[in-house]
């Protein structure tokens, strides 16, 4: 509009544009990232306590894929509707409805626990998914704090959020052996409401941030008719998926391929490392694709992963090996998750950066979902294997590299060259 531009007509005042104030922006961030952890420490709530329901409720190779499955679902599709309501209302009002309507969820998994009932579990672990939604909120939420030449880092930042994957996998099992079953999802529940307050009181929208008023289902099939929207939901689908699919089905893995290796504790400290191993590679893909452009981290990311996985499917001693294999994945997928989302903000419209991230990242919730099912599907008990699973993993991560390697790059317009 006239009013917003500088104008520099010869012989008149020469009038600037006051550029917006985005000082702060950082503790914004953080504060957002911690209610991520937050809200992902409550959607991976029942992976790590996985060995009790299974022991208690007698349950078999695919019952435990559904119940580890149903929170990601609803937690990926949930993401499409969340993030073009971020678009509507903010990250600070989307922050503290997430982490509140999480909070029945967590109680109710606590219920189905101590009553020992899988129908409820799995009920419960429906409405788990509504804190898996929050990632959704924070993309453009942080986005929209930083200028486009470092949306990839205030991205990266706020996806190290997903270190609650880590909190979870370490914290919960032990929490259950020291305070009880109760008493640990009692806890959860109350972080996720102190982090609401928090949010509230503390979170303030980006000054550049505004409301759009369109409606939920034109927004979201806007985002659908944007090719950029296809693509990165399925590079993220490999990369955000394939995370999701490990700190969700690995303690079921290391536990059935090595079960005089490694007990409950002990799988749950090699899921969190394995989480935190991909939390800190996801800012390092967000600042590497920012001055390097995003295709050719995404590119190196996914060969990572391919190779990873494939000497995973080869299922070779539990040891030194297996442990940095593991950790090699991870940060792979981590620098992927990273760059995926710096290829995202400059190519898409300002208007729908909240749409296709929600779109995108259910995709990537999504590519969590299956694997799971497909492991359990694919076990073979007489050679106590899941080889092919692991190998429809390597297939679809070289297909993802052939697809990103087909795609044009993309940097922020101001970038300096």
């Amino acid at each position: 509009m006239a009013d917003t531009q500088a104008s520099s007509t010869p012989g008149s005042p020469t009038q600037t544009a006051v550029p917006p104030d985005l000082r702060g922006g950082m503790f914004q961030v953080i504060l957002a990232t911690l209610a991520s952890t937050a809200g992902f420490w409550a959607w991976m709530a029942i992976s790590p306590l996985q060995n009790i329901y299974a022991t208690q409720m007698g349950l078999g190779q695919g019952s435990i894929s559904l119940m580890l499955a149903m929170p990601v679902l609803v937690g990926a599709l949930g993401r499409i509707v969340v993030g073009a309501m971020t678009d509507r209302f903010g990250g600070r009002k989307m922050f503290t409805f997430v982490l509140l309507a999480g909070v029945p969820a967590v109680l109710l998994v606590a219920l189905a626990g101590a009553i020992h009932s899988f129908g409820l579990l799995v009920f419960a672990g429906f409405l788990l998914g509504v804190p898996g939604t929050i990632f959704a909120v924070g993309i453009p939420f942080s986005s929209a704090w930083f200028p486009p030449a470092r949306r990839g880092f205030a991205n990266g930042v706020f996806g190290m959020g997903m270190i609650g994957t880590a909190v979870s996998a370490f914290f919960t099992p032990r929490l259950a052996n020291s305070i009880g079953y109760l008493p640990t999802h009692f806890i959860i529940a109350a972080v996720m409401v102190v982090m609401a307050v928090l949010v509230w009181f503390f979170l303030r929208d980006s000054p550049v941030w505004t409301s759009s008023n369109q409606k939920l289902v034109p927004k979201v099939t806007g985002a659908l008719k944007l090719l950029i929207t296809w693509e990165m939901s399925f590079l993220y689908a490999i990369v955000f998926g394939g995370f999701v699919a490990f700190s969700t089905y690995l303690p079921k893995y290391l536990m059935t391929i090595y079960p005089n290796e490694v007990d409950p504790i002990g799988a749950g400290t090699r899921t969190a490392m394995f989480a935190v191993a991909a939390v800190i590679a996801r800012p390092i893909g967000g600042v590497l694709a920012d001055r390097f452009g995003p295709k050719v981290i995404s590119l190196l990311s996914l060969a990572g992963v391919v190779a990873a996985a494939y000497v995973v499917g080869q299922q070779p001693p539990e040891g030194v090996l297996t442990g940095v294999t593991f950790l090699l994945m991870a940060a792979a997928m981590g620098l992927g998750m990273g760059a995926v989302f710096a290829w995202i903000g400059p190519s898409t419209p300002p208007d729908k950066v909240g749409a296709v991230t929600g779109v995108v990242a259910a995709a990537g919730g999504l590519g969590g979902y299956f694997p799971p099912l497909v492991m359990g599907a694919t076990y073979h008990t007489e050679s106590n294997s899941y080889s092919l699973g692991l190998w429809l993993l390597v297939l679809v991560g070289a297909l993802a590299l052939v697809v990103a390697g087909m795609l044009r790059d993309a940097r922020p317009q101001n970038t300096k060259k």
